[in-house]
């Protein structure tokens, strides 16, 4: 291929241009895959990941490619299948280790036979973590929540909250993964509910759990499905082992039922056996399983 014509990331006409190429790119069950639209729009609106987004065309203007490095070194890229050329693959490459500071990262299905062997390819390793997909129908009677005494469940209320949510999230996880920035995009985007975004809080006041939920219209729009996420869910180490997560889970499962949606969706590490146990306690059941692969740079 002889006419790739690559660019920076510019502005909203790109991102619309981006997620129709997920929808032509990935199987129609693959659409909702990280980074699916929601999660794009959240990245997205943040100018140090538009930096670190390329894209390529063709002579017609027609999108082949895009590659997005996150803030964590993931590398995230989606191609039009006619359009994969030794000539493009070294191109996205080369793009991922410009970006990238640290080991490269990459994810994609278990049975992903063609991204599999792509990473194979350009010499990214398997890796011991995986990620978990678990998914539950909604017809199915949902437990009413069990708390703790003086504990209660309510949302967020908005932007005010946005040090104490990031505190929270980087404590339950005992990472720096969370940045003010990021939940901010998170609050910002178009699928965004406030009533589906969920905190426990202790007697204290102190905020001890969360669960965010959402609703990917336009996901479900390209896949036919009616579904809800329940994830990410932490509890601050303070309140673990109280049945938290399990009750924020149960009651996100309750809000997206009332809203009309017939399955609920999270997404797991298979380090985090608790999770696990909670997902499988409100009645989830594991649908797929994502393998994790690093470059050494």
């Amino acid at each position: 291929m002889n006419s790739l014509i690559s660019r920076a990331y510019s502005a909203d006409a790109a991102l619309a241009k981006i997620i129709d190429l997920l929808r032509v790119a990935r199987p129609a069950d693959r659409v909702s895959d990280y980074p699916g639209a929601t999660d794009l729009r959240e990245m997205l609106c943040q100018p140090e990941l538009q930096a670190r987004t390329r894209l390529w065309f063709d002579q017609h203007d027609q999108l082949l490619a895009c590659t997005l490095v996150d803030a964590y070194n993931n590398f995230l890229f989606d191609y039009l299948p006619h359009a994969n050329s030794p000539e493009l693959e070294a191109a996205i490459m080369q793009w991922g280790m410009k970006c990238a500071g640290l080991p490269l990262d990459a994810v994609c299905r278990e049975d992903d036979v063609e991204r599999v062997a792509w990473l194979t390819r350009h010499r990214f390793q398997p890796q011991a973590m995986s990620t978990l997909s678990f998914a539950r129908s909604l017809s199915e009677p949902i437990p009413d929540p069990q708390l703790p005494a003086g504990f209660f469940i309510r949302s967020v209320t908005g932007p005010a909250e946005l040090d104490a949510l990031v505190a929270l999230h980087r404590a339950a996880f005992g990472t720096d993964n969370m940045t003010v920035e990021e939940r901010r995009a998170m609050i910002s985007g178009p699928d965004y509910r406030r009533e589906l975004d969920l905190v426990a809080v202790a007697p204290n006041d102190q905020l001890a759990g969360f669960c965010v939920c959402c609703i990917a219209v336009e996901e479900n729009a390209a896949t036919g499905r009616s579904e809800g996420y329940t994830d990410p869910i932490g509890v601050h180490p303070d309140f673990q082992r109280q049945g938290l997560a399990r009750a924020l889970l149960l009651t996100g499962l309750k809000l997206l039922h009332e809203c009309g949606l017939a399955y609920a969706a999270l997404g797991t590490s298979s380090e985090n056996v608790a999770m696990q146990a909670a997902a499988r306690s409100a009645g989830f059941q594991l649908e797929s399983t994502k393998v994790w692969f690093a470059k050494s740079l």
